[in-house]
C-alpha cells in the first residue's frame, strides 16, 4: 500500500495528470503570465488580481505633461497683495509688475479670473492666460 501520492503513481505514464497530452506547456494553462486576461481569464484577471489592460499601451502618455512649476493666473491674482507686501511684485500706477521666476513659476496657466492690470514676465504662457491678461489691459512677456 503506497504511503504517499508520489509512490502511488510510480510506473504510471501520466502520474494522475489525465491524458498524456496534458501538462505539456503554457497552452495547457491558457497562456503564460497575464495571457488571456482579456478573454478566458477575465474574472481571474480583473476581479481577483485587479489587472487593468489597454489603458496606456506600451507608452505612458500621461508622463509627457509639463512637470515644471505652473500656476493659474487666477491664483496669481489672489496672491498679489502678499507679493506687493513682500516686494516680489511692484505697482506702477494701476499696473502690477511681476516676474514669475521670482516666485518659482515657469509657466502661467489660464485658470481663474483676473481682476487687475498685470505686466507678467514668465518662460511660458497658455493661450487662455494671455487672453485674460490682455483683456484687462495688461501684458504677458516671455523671458
Amino acid at each position: 500500500m503506497p504511503v504517499n501520492k508520489r509512490s502511488k503513481y510510480r510506473g504510471s505514464r501520466t502520474c494522475g495528470g489525465g491524458t498524456h497530452k496534458n501538462r505539456r506547456g503554457a497552452g495547457n494553462r491558457g497562456g503564460r503570465g497575464r495571457g488571456g486576461s482579456r478573454d478566458h481569464k477575465f474574472v481571474r484577471g480583473v476581479v481577483h488580481a485587479n489587472w487593468t489592460y489597454g489603458t496606456c499601451g506600451f507608452k505612458h502618455h500621461h508622463r509627457t505633461a509639463m512637470t515644471g512649476n505652473v500656476l493659474d493666473i487666477g491664483q496669481i491674482d489672489q496672491i498679489i497683495p502678499s507679493l506687493l507686501k513682500e516686494g516680489t511684485a511692484t505697482q506702477d500706477g494701476d499696473m502690477i509688475v511681476l516676474n514669475a521666476a521670482d516666485i518659482g513659476i515657469e509657466k502661467v496657466l489660464g485658470g481663474g479670473q483676473v481682476t487687475c492690470k498685470m505686466n507678467i514676465t514668465a518662460e511660458a504662457f497658455s493661450q487662455s492666460a494671455i487672453q485674460k491678461i490682455e483683456a484687462k489691459g495688461g501684458h504677458a512677456l516671455l523671458s
